[in-house]
This record gives structure tokens, C-alpha cells and sequence, in this order.
């Protein structure tokens, strides 16, 4: 029985954000043109350090894999939403479905990890400045980014696993994209166990990286208060204000959604904060970045000046 209602659903029907055809439109335009600055941002941020030599340091080789998660976990959500603007059906297959939600989870657990591989930049560099280059070297570098994206793909396989094995009588998804926590409610069976399993998969992620970031930043802030100089603590300051309200931003809007029983969500309350990291998050990230960098500043400004031919991307890190 449970094979012949997983087989009855082929596809299923997103229910977006609004049924009233008088705000497709402009909320089409809207999450265009949020969806323009943030390809537009998180390109250029890659770019940026892909010209510049003096960005080829830890710090921004961290930034730019950043960039690149945002960038794609933003394109595996907000094309679809905006086709479905301008759709009489918003309907997506089973396997379209099934897909989006496997790369949906492995970037958005990549973020968790990689925010917390640039914690520990920061930690070494302002707590260990003079074994910085040491310690953060290509060798270290590379392997951690390897590890943020493996912990992605670890995370999205046993969610995805537990997902295709439930059996669904309903193909109507109230919201804007196929999330764990909405594709639940259309099972047939008992989705218990599967709810469990998100819980701890949600909370190990989101618990182990933010317990990381806070112990990084205790040691960080230890450090800041041992400076005398007020432009030396202004500094160290500075070098982690973009990084704390990434995390803010991010931890907060996952923590809200995933960490309570899903009973506990309205719908309403489930759709501001799943666009707020889907979509806002992945354009704010750049221009945080950006705007509080002068390092990046000034690299763009150089950029700029010259033209864009002949980029190499290969970052060495001394040391």
C-alpha cells in the first residue's frame, strides 16, 4: 500500500506565497531584483578575489567559498518561486522536488560549517597573529573547506534517505519551495521517526557550529580587551563585525524554524523566515562584506581601473 501511494504521486503543487493575482507581479519584480543583486554581489565578491592578489589570503579564500555556497543555495530556490510568479501551475515533479531539497540541505548545512571555518580564521589571526601563517596555510585551508562541503553532502544524504522513503497521499505543499518540515505534513504514515531525525540533524549542526563560533569569539574578545591601543581594538573590531552579523543573521533565521516542533509553526511564521534565509541572507552576506571591507573596497576600485582579462585563480597562502 505504502508503495502504491509513493508511485500515485508524481508531482507535486507549490502553493507560493500569495494566491491573489494582483501581487504576482510585483512580487516578481521584488525577488528579481533580490535575486539580481544577489548573483550580482556574490559573483562579484568571487571575482573581486579572484583578480586580486592581495585578497589571496585565508580570510577571503573562506570568503569566496561563502559567496559560492550563498550564491547556490539562493539559484536552487528563488528561479523556481519566480517561474511559479508567472505560472497558471506551479506544480514540480516528484524528482524536481526531491532534488531541490537535497541541494537546498547541503549548501544551507555547508553555511552553518563554513561560517564556522572563518570563526576560526579570525580566531587564529587575532589571538595566534604571529603563527597565522603557520597555522593557516593552503594545506589547512583546502581540507576545511573540503570538510564544510562534506559534512553538506553527509547531512542532505540521511535527510533525503528518510525523505524518499515516506509515502505520500497529498501532492499540495503550502509554501514556495519543497522544505522538510511542509513535505512531512502530506505523508500518509507516521512521520515520527523522520521529525526526530531532523530535530537532531538540525540540532547537531546548528549547536556544534554556533558553540564552535561562540567559543572562538570568547577567546577573540578575551584577546580584544588585552589590547591598550583604542585604534588596535578598533581594529580587531573591525575585522569581525561582517562576520558576527553574517552569523547573527543566519543563525538566528535557521535556529527560529528548525529548532522547535514543527506543530509549533505557522504557516505564516514558516514562509517570512524560510525567505529570509533563502533569499535575503544570500544578497545581504556580499554587501556586508563589502560595504564594512577596505580591503575589498579597494580592490574593487583597482578592478575597476583595469581591465578584466587574464584572471587566474590560485591562491597561495605564505607560510
Amino acid at each position: 500500500m505504502a508503495a502504491e501511494n509513493h508511485s500515485a504521486v508524481t508531482e507535486f503543487i507549490l502553493g507560493g506565497l500569495t494566491n491573489r493575482p494582483e501581487l504576482q507581479l510585483p512580487l516578481f519584480l521584488l525577488f528579481l531584483g533580490i535575486y539580481s543583486v544577489t548573483m550580482i554581489g556574490n559573483l562579484g565578491v568571487i571575482t573581486l578575489i579572484c583578480l586580486n592578489a592581495q585578497l589571496h589570503t585565508p580570510m577571503y579564500f573562506f570568503l569566496s567559498n561563502l559567496s559560492f555556497v550563498d550564491l547556490c543555495y539562493s539559484s536552487v530556490i528563488t528561479p523556481k518561486m519566480l517561474v511559479n510568479f508567472v505560472s497558471e501551475k506551479n506544480t514540480i515533479s516528484y524528482a524536481g522536488c526531491m532534488s531541490q531539497l537535497y541541494f537546498f540541505l547541503v549548501f544551507v548545512i555547508a553555511e552553518c560549517y563554513m561560517l564556522t571555518a572563518m570563526a576560526y580564521d579570525r580566531y587564529v589571526a587575532i589571538c595566534r597573529p604571529l603563527l597565522y601563517n603557520i597555522i593557516m596555510t593552503h594545506g589547512v585551508c583546502s581540507p576545511l573547506v573540503a570538510v564544510v562541503y562534506a559534512m553538506g553532502l553527509i547531512g542532505s544524504t540521511i535527510e533525503i534517505v528518510l525523505m524518499l522513503k515516506l509515502p505520500y497521499c497529498e501532492h499540495f505543499i503550502s509554501h514556495y519551495f519543497c522544505d522538510v518540515i511542509s513535505l512531512m505534513k502530506l505523508s500518509c504514515s507516521s512521520t515520527y521517526d523522520i521529525e526526530v531525525t531532523t530535530f537532531f540533524l538540525a540540532g547537531f549542526n546548528i549547536v556544534v557550529t554556533s558553540l564552535a563560533i561562540f567559543v572562538s569569539y570568547a577567546f577573540i574578545l578575551s584577546s580584544i580587551l588585552d589590547i591598550h591601543s583604542t585604534e588596535g581594538r578598533s581594529k580587531a573590531f573591525s575585522t569581525c563585525s561582517s562576520h558576527l552579523a553574517a552569523v547573527g543573521l543566519f543563525y538566528g533565521s535557521t535556529m527560529f524554524l528548525y529548532l522547535k516542533p514543527s506543530a509549533d509553526n505557522s504557516l505564516a511564521q514558516e514562509t517570512v523566515v524560510s525567505l529570509f534565509y533563502t533569499t535575503v541572507i544570500p544578497m545581504l552576506n556580499p554587501l556586508i562584506y563589502s560595504l564594512r571591507n577596505k580591503e575589498v573596497k579597494a580592490a574593487m576600485q583597482k578592478t575597476l581601473r583595469r581591465t578584466f582579462f587574464g584572471c587566474r585563480c590560485h591562491y597561495s597562502f605564505s607560510g
